[in-house]
């Protein structure tokens, strides 16, 4: 019995001294810290017109083409359509032509939109400028490589006037005139695709505009060729007006003889040409 005994108080004593411990180790364990998370600025945003889908040039902005789209406020750049400032903005796309491409996710612009319902070619003419087609193709086009607000010069090639030649003459009668519109199609040859253009729309002013029609009815063949961008920086066109009046350039003189009608250079101006 008194083993038993010794037994039982050992075994107390022990879970005594164990619940003893614990305590001490919780009572000399270090309070934990309340950490406080604290908020940073929030960030101030503002409803933005932008393309719900890839728009081409020319294309109509639809209610279904454009959204609203969360726009943090201090990135709001100048011409960018917000809500705050036109919140029928939806509604308004209806007449409005994209000037320029746009593509999913950006910002609608106004510099880049004409609002319009008389069609885009009107649209985007300056005041003062014509619209004008002419014939092309893929021969005398760059190769289907000429694109809407590209520059080309305008080359004329007609058989030369003097009795009895086969020989062609050939002069540039536009330069640096803008490219409006260039309908081109996909077409199957030799077994590839290519790019083939029928008609190229130009941006000249009314004289000019005469010029291209007279060198149309002259003309052979009339070709386009592509200016760089070094070469087309600036907007200042020239014109072949001579064939309005009948005027010659400088250093050619007409000689009429028996009849028969002769453009002739003089030496100086052959000699530049050389």
């Amino acid at each position: 019995m008194k083993a038993a005994r010794l037994i039982v108080m050992g075994t107390a004593l022990l879970a005594a001294g164990g619940a003893g411990i614990m305590a001490l180790k919780l009572m000399n364990r270090p309070q934990e810290r309340e950490v406080v998370r604290e908020d940073g600025p929030r960030l101030e945003t503002e409803q933005v017109l932008v393309a719900a889908n890839d728009i081409a040039m020319g294309s109509g902005l639809k209610p279904g083409s454009v959204r609203w789209q969360e726009w943090p406020k201090a990135a709001v750049a100048h011409g960018f359509i917000t809500q705050s400032s036109s919140p029928k903005a939806l509604d308004e796309m209806q007449d409005a032509i994209a000037r320029g491409a746009f593509f999913q996710g950006e910002p609608i612009r106004e510099a880049k939109i004409v609002r319009s319902n008389r069609g885009y070619m009107s649209a985007i003419l300056p005041s003062g400028q014509r619209a004008v087609a002419t014939n092309i193709s893929t021969e005398t086009s760059a190769g289907g490589f000429i694109l809407p607000n590209d520059r080309v010069d305008v080359i004329m090639t007609r058989k030369s006037t003097e009795e009895g030649s086969a020989d062609f003459v050939t002069e540039t009668i536009l330069e640096n005139v803008r490219v409006l519109a260039i309908d081109q199609t996909i077409e199957e040859k030799d077994g590839e695709s290519v790019v083939v253009g029928e008609t190229a729309t130009l941006q000249l002013t009314p004289k000019q505009a005469e010029v291209l029609t007279v060198a149309q009815q002259m003309a052979d063949r009339l070709a386009l060729t592509l200016r760089s961008l070094e070469d087309s920086k600036n907007d200042n066109t020239k014109a072949a007006f001579h064939l309005l009046t009948g005027a010659r350039g400088a250093g050619t003189v007409r000689v009429i003889r028996y009849g028969a009608v002769k453009d002739v250079r003089t030496n100086s101006e052959a000699a530049q040409e050389e």
